[in-house]
């Protein structure tokens, strides 16, 4: 009898382990999201880094499983322009800081977690990926800087009819200062830019 007991606890978790992982939870949306990127100063190796803050938008297609099981791949895009200088020199003796025009393009996947309640969904979410800053052309002593990117973020999905809502959420991205000018040295610093963003989903 104790056998039996066991063998039905078991047969029990299992049915419901295969409930709560049942594809009818699943969702994939697709979402298009307006987006300010705002990046903090870095300096070192004597250089002094300023990037520009910026507008961009980000593509995102998402799959969520179950609440511990969903990812994210995303694209996005903004201006990263980025003015170099030399730190700490005297006065006339600097050399002119060099301005250079850039655009940054960032691929990223992302591991999400999340709860649905009612018609929205809290998340979070973690993930790495690349991030491509590419200086705009007819610049000299520019060049192409790539860097590895650590993507941290939470937001909250708002449905408001059956396969359409709203996207609220904040991702703040890490990396390698961007190196793209030639001219002065990279700073080597991490830097951070953090990235509040609005937008709509379509899930299917």
């Amino acid at each position: 009898m104790q056998n039996h007991s066991w063998a039905r606890a078991v047969v029990h978790c299992l049915f419901l382990i295969s409930l709560a992982a049942a594809p009818a939870g699943a969702q994939t949306s697709v979402a298009l999201s307006l987006y300010g990127a705002f990046s903090g100063a870095t300096s070192g190796n004597g250089v002094q880094e300023s990037p520009s803050n910026s507008a961009g938008g980000i593509v995102e297609l998402r799959h969520i499983s179950n609440p511990l099981v969903g990812w994210d791949l995303n694209y996005s895009y903004n201006r990263a322009n980025q003015v170099y200088w030399l730190a700490g020199c005297p006065g006339d003796a600097c050399p002119n800081p060099a301005a250079v025009s850039a655009n940054a393009h960032e691929v990223t996947g992302d591991w999400l977690v999340s709860l649905h309640i009612s018609n929205v969904r809290p998340f979070a979410l973690a993930g790495v990926g690349v991030l491509f800053n590419e200086p705009t052309s007819s610049q000299s002593n520019t060049t192409s800087s790539d860097k590895p990117v650590f993507v941290y973020g939470a937001g909250l999905d708002w449905g408001l009819v059956a396969h359409l809502g709203l996207r609220f959420q904040y991702r703040g991205n890490v990396y390698k200062a961007a190196d793209v000018s030639t001219a002065f040295s990279s700073t080597g610093a991490f830097a951070h830019t953090a990235e509040p963003m609005i937008g709509a989903y379509l899930r299917f």
